[in-house]
């Protein structure tokens, strides 16, 4: 039973339910990241290398980003393509990741002041000053004792 008890605090807690968001945002993300690289980036590329042509309709296709020896092809325009991917979705993810951290830390400082504010309101103020009918009744205590001795 214990195992299924850590197993359900694990799976509950907001980390979790938050990485798990993150994954599918992330997913989506991808997709466009991807439709960027293809739509876009590589049509560049292609043009960059000198391998694009056009189709019946005007459309560039490329056709570059690949060279064969010995009938093994090898597609680097692909690896460009991912490689720019990896680079757009870490961009975004730190600039995402970077704005979360000075959000939380910006909200921690908030929170240190108010707890602190909070605390210097709700220090015992100083004991207030005697009235003068406990300091003539002092003075006579002390005058009492002293005229015993």
């Amino acid at each position: 039973m214990g195992l299924i008890k850590e197993f359900k605090e694990f799976a509950l807690k907001g980390n979790v339910i938050d990485m798990a968001v993150g994954v599918i945002i992330g997913g989506a993300f991808s997709g466009i990241v991807t439709s960027l690289t293809d739509n876009f980036i590589n049509p560049l590329i292609g043009l960059i290398t000198g391998g694009a042509q056009k189709d019946e309709n005007g459309v560039i296709q490329t056709v570059a980003g690949t060279f064969e020896v010995n009938g093994v092809t090898f597609n680097y325009g692909a690896f460009i393509s991912t490689v720019i991917n990896f680079l757009i979705i870490a961009l975004i993810l730190f600039l995402v990741l970077k704005g979360i951290n000075t959000a939380s830390k910006k909200a921690a400082e908030l929170a240190a002041k108010k707890l602190k504010k909070q605390q210097e309101e709700e220090a015992p103020a100083a004991p207030a000053e005697p009235s003068e009918e406990v300091k003539l009744l002092t003075e006579i205590k002390d005058l009492l004792a002293e005229s015993k001795k």
